[in-house]
């Protein structure tokens, strides 16, 4: 899978394909993507960055969504639980899935620079399964997270 992140592109792709991709699994699952969490979502996806829930909340206020931090929350625990975004515990932040129509683990490679974050998908999921099977642990989620240098903070500091 391809990564994105640290590379400069035009992201009106990825907002148009993730806002399908949620619509098409949220009626083929018979959810409801209402119209906070189609909200969150769609700001996750615009600002192409990690963003705690108070910054979404605060976005959402300026354009007089009534909205209170239970309500950012639960649209991000939904959004979260159906794969359209994933929580950094690094940054105590989400980020828009870059592949949300796929099966995948997700890796995060963030910036302790600038705190630009890539999500790319690496074969970790075979050994990592494997690895648990021996020590007879069933695994029911995994993400990496990977904290180092992007290409314009390792220039900056050379």
């Amino acid at each position: 899978m391809d990564s994105i992140g640290f590379e400069h592109h035009d992201h009106s792709a990825c907002m148009g394909g993730g806002m399908k991709t949620a619509e098409d699994v949220c009626t083929a699952k018979g959810l409801r993507l209402t119209k906070g969490r189609r909200r969150v979502l769609e700001i996750l996806l615009q600002e192409h960055r990690a963003m705690g829930a108070y910054d979404i909340l605060a976005l959402m206020s300026e354009e007089g969504f009534a909205a209170q931090p239970p309500v950012v929350y639960r649209a991000l625990e939904f959004l979260v639980t159906n794969g359209f975004v994933h929580k950094l515990q690094k940054l105590n932040a989400y980020i828009a899935c870059t592949h949300p129509a796929d099966d995948h683990t997700p890796v995060f490679l963030i910036c302790r620079g600038c705190e630009t974050v890539a999500e790319t998908s690496v074969s970790l999921a075979a050994s990592l399964g494997a690895a648990a099977k021996s020590m007879g642990f069933k695994i029911e989620t995994t993400m990496v997270e990977a904290e180092g240098l992007c290409p314009t903070c390792q220039t900056a500091a050379t």
